[in-house]
């Protein structure tokens, strides 16, 4: 008759080799199904993580761009001239420092100052330093939509002739500015393209008054020539026209 102990040890034996059977039958369909799957795709390394249909540049670009935009203060349409200083990474993203000033001077609705003559036209003039931080949402090699952002220190004052003939200004008031926008590029060469953007202009921290003249609608639609393009197509003695890489895989 068998003892407890010898049964109790039977009964493990027996269990373990169930269990050994069960390891090795997963095993096996593991490695099955790791052998019926597709050879996983290598990513591009010109691509951004979780989207590849967005390329990315082979390194960060200093960025240097005259920066026109036009704008409607007081009913009248305004130019206004910047220069932008800036880095573009490699992941799109976009930030740096930029200056603006009117290119003429906008008429006001402010109160004439008390030496200001009698007919002279008063004329609000406004200047300001900017930071700007931007993003490519959609792009291909021919296109792209990106959404800016601008905020910006500075000051604002009216410009008047006074009862000598001479012209005088007023105190500056400190300007704040805030300025969302979009912003769409085409490029029909590699080196070349247009674009075009649409924003709003927030003035900040300045008289309600003031801040009435000055908000309103920003817009812009420019020629881009990109030299570090142009300067690799030369190099390499490629046509001037070339659309080599202008076309989405």
């Amino acid at each position: 008759m068998p003892s407890p102990t010898s049964g109790v040890l039977l009964r493990i034996l027996h269990i373990m080799s169930v269990l050994k059977f069960l390891v090795v039958g997963l095993l096996l369909m593991v490695q099955t199904a790791h052998a019926a799957l597709p050879p996983a795709r290598v990513p591009r390394r010109d691509s951004v993580k979780g989207r590849p249909a967005i390329p990315r540049l082979p390194h960060n670009r200093f960025v240097a761009q005259y920066d026109s935009r036009y704008s409607i203060i007081n009913h009248k349409f305004t130019t206004i001239n910047g220069l932008k200083l800036g880095i573009e990474f490699k992941n799109r993203f976009r930030t740096g420092a930029a200056v603006y000033f009117l290119s003429t001077g906008v008429p006001t609705r402010q109160a004439k100052p008390d030496n200001a003559a009698e007919d002279a036209d008063a004329q609000l003039r406004f200047r300001y330093l900017a930071g700007y931080a931007g993003y490519v949402l959609l792009e291909n090699p021919r296109w792209e939509l990106s959404a800016n952002m601008q905020l910006g220190l500075g000051s604002v004052y009216v410009l008047y002739e006074n009862d000598d003939g001479d012209l005088d200004k007023t105190p500056r008031d400190f300007l704040g500015v805030a300025e969302p926008a979009m912003a769409a590029q085409l490029r029909v060469f590699r080196w070349a393209g247009v674009g075009t953007g649409a924003g709003w202009r927030q003035p900040l921290f300045v008289p309600r008054a003031i801040q009435k003249e000055l908000n309103g609608p920003v817009f812009y639609l420019r020629a881009n020539v990109f030299l570090g393009e142009l300067f690799k197509v030369l190099k390499d003695r490629e046509p001037l026209f070339t659309q080599v890489g202008m076309r989405p895989e």
